[in-house]
């Protein structure tokens, strides 16, 4: 896909708009988010304009899925977190609000909500506890 000139992120990616990109790959970047839910939260965020993570190429998922690694290692070392969350929002009905895949890194600390269990599920606040 052609980078999209109004895309946000294709604007990171291209150096048109300041970010805090604290470093780059092949098909990536990462960059801090700018509106962290926890210390250290990250986005991994391909170079090339892909909607979300069905509509990216083999290449670029298996790069971004390296880079969570090599993301996770760095902020354990930074940080030294409890555990983590990995998150991609596909679509509008999932709440993405970038149509650019991102993958969030969260780093979780033990005490940073009352009860994490659930996780993830937590998107539908009736189903996360079960």
């Amino acid at each position: 896909m052609n980078k999209s000139e109004d895309c946000l992120f294709c604007r990171f990616a291209s150096g048109q708009k300041p970010a805090e990109i604290i470093d780059r790959f092949t098909h990536c970047f990462v960059m801090k988010d700018s509106f962290p839910v926890s210390l250290g939260h990250l986005l991994i965020i391909p170079n090339e304009h892909t909607d979300n993570w069905f509509t990216a190429s083999e290449e670029v998922q298996t790069e971004m899925m390296h880079v969570l690694t090599l993301m996770k290692q760095r902020l354990d070392k930074e940080f030294h977190p409890d555990g983590y969350n990995v998150g991609l929002n596909c679509g509008k009905a999932a709440g993405q609000t970038v149509m650019h895949l991102h993958m969030h890194l969260i780093p979780r600390y033990l005490g940073d909500i009352v009860d994490p269990r659930g996780g993830v599920r937590g998107v539908i606040p009736s189903k996360q506890k079960y």
